[in-house]
Parts: C-alpha cells; sequence; structure tokens
C-alpha cells in the first residue's frame, strides 16, 4: 500500500523546487563563425519570444560566442567556483535579449578535481536560475567542463559539406564511445530544407545502422547574405532583417526548440525529421 504521507511531502517538495532548467549544449562541425551566428541568432530568437534565457560560453577557442558578442575577458564562471568574485559579475545582459557567461578564462581548466567540483556546483547554482540554457560547447574527445553537460541535451550543427557531415558523424562516434548510447539533436544549418532533410537522413541511417545511436531533427536555416549583414551591425538576423529567409528559419527553430527536446540518454529517442 502506497505512503499517502510520504507521496504529499514528496509531491510538494516537487512544487516548491520548480521547474527543472534545460540545458542544451551546441558541439560544430561547422566553422566557429557559423557557429556563433547560430547560438546568437538563436538565443535572440527564444528570447524574443518570452524565453528566459541564458547562453554559457564553455568552448575551448579564444573565439567563442561570448568574445563574439564583446563580454569575453572579465570574470568567469571558474572565478566564481574559486570564490574571486559573485555569480552576478559573470552574467551580461546583451542587446540581444539574453544573458551570456563565460565558463573558464582564457581556454583554463579546473586545476583539480576539487575545484572541478566547486565549478559543477557553480553552474547548477546558474542554471536554477534560468529557463533554458543553452552550452556553446566543445569536446575534447574524453570529457565536458562540467559533467552535468554529458547526460543533458546535446545538439550537433552540420552543413551540407561532405567534410562537415563527415566530421559531424565523427564527433558523434567519439561521443557515443566517451559517454555511451545516447541520442543527439542535429541541426543542418547554410542549407535549403532539402537539403537539411537529405543530410539528416543520411547520418541518421549511418548512426543507427553502424553506432546504434538514435539522431532527431532540431530543423535547419538556410544560407542567408542577411545573416553576415546582421552581424556587420552588431545585431541579430530577426531583429535587423525580420523578412530574412534565416529570420524565418529561426523564427521557426526557436518555436520548435522550445516546445521540444533531445531526449536524455535515460529516456530513449526515435529518429525523425521536423521540417
Amino acid at each position: 500500500m502506497a505512503n499517502f504521507d510520504f507521496d504529499q511531502a514528496e509531491g510538494l517538495r516537487r512544487m516548491l523546487a520548480g521547474p527543472k532548467p534545460r540545458i542544451v549544449t551546441f558541439l560544430s562541425a561547422t566553422p566557429q563563425d557559423d557557429k556563433g551566428a547560430m547560438l546568437v541568432n538563436l538565443g535572440a530568437s527564444l528570447a524574443r519570444a518570452g524565453n528566459n534565457l541564458l547562453l554559457v560560453d564553455a568552448g575551448a577557442s579564444a573565439h567563442g560566442v561570448a568574445s563574439r558578442l564583446g563580454v569575453a575577458g572579465g570574470a568567469s564562471l571558474l572565478d566564481v567556483a574559486r570564490q574571486e568574485c559573485g555569480l552576478n559579475q559573470v552574467i551580461h545582459q546583451v542587446p540581444q535579449g539574453f544573458g551570456v557567461v563565460s565558463m573558464l578564462p582564457n581556454s583554463a581548466r579546473a586545476a583539480d578535481p576539487d575545484e572541478a567540483r566547486r565549478l559543477a556546483k557553480a553552474f547548477d547554482v546558474l542554471v536554477k536560475q534560468t529557463g533554458i540554457v543553452i552550452v556553446d560547447g566543445d569536446f575534447d574527445g574524453a570529457t565536458f567542463p562540467v559533467p552535468i553537460m554529458a547526460s543533458s541535451e546535446i545538439v550537433v550543427q552540420v552543413s551540407s559539406s561532405a567534410t562537415s557531415i563527415k566530421a559531424a558523424y565523427s564527433m558523434i562516434k567519439r561521443l557515443n564511445q566517451e559517454l555511451g548510447r545516447r541520442p543527439f539533436g542535429i541541426l543542418v544549418t547554410g542549407a535549403s530544407e532539402l537539403e537539411a532533410k537529405v543530410v539528416y537522413d543520411n547520418m541518421a541511417q549511418a548512426a543507427s545502422r553502424y553506432l546504434a545511436v538514435n539522431l532527431t531533427s532540431m530543423g535547419s536555416v538556410p544560407a542567408d547574405e542577411y545573416l553576415h549583414r546582421a552581424a556587420r551591425l552588431g545585431r541579430a538576423v530577426v531583429d535587423a532583417f525580420p523578412l530574412a529567409g534565416a529570420s524565418v528559419a529561426f523564427r521557426q527553430l526557436a518555436g520548435r526548440f522550445a516546445l521540444s527536446a533531445v531526449p536524455s540518454f535515460r529516456t530513449g529517442s526515435n529518429s525523425h525529421f521536423s521540417a
């Protein structure tokens, strides 16, 4: 017989805990500039749709999204973990409508396991204050800066070029070897909807057949000169050129993104393409 008092107490704890934050790590098999443009425009689109969004730069490159948005070089989340500054000192609000945080200073790493645990705890506190956390990440072949990135959603950005497709598949293979069997999201950029579907279908078939890994389509964004024009203006394309093809795609992507999720490695996934 169920313990009613226990069930009530557990239900109350869940209510008081509030909704679970959504963490999505983006990896890319495209040039860093393409990845940065995608993240800024996706972030702006999600923010304009009313989502409470935080973008975390956790990449090893000095040219990550924080640098792109002009907020690199200051205090980082690792500084918070070292108790050298407060959490509020590392969150930078940008004109695109969301907050930006650098996880590590100048591509550094936590010095030891104890410091790595403190960094993970600081990240945990940070994400509990936000509805959606998008991480600009890299995978070094073995680990992520904080363990929760390995168990939350992971989306791989890929273009329609053979080089990018090969690199994306190799990345998924390495992730599968290190993290174990789990699903991954695929976002195709710089391609028409038809091209994106071909890329996704081929990757999903290969991943399922040779790796026993399920992929989930997160959609696509076409190549668009207005993306570059908006970047030169220091603005998101959805704000500067709202009628551009890329703007329409990012709004659609944000709508799907806010409603759907890549299942965690615990739940499994069905491969599908959502146009």
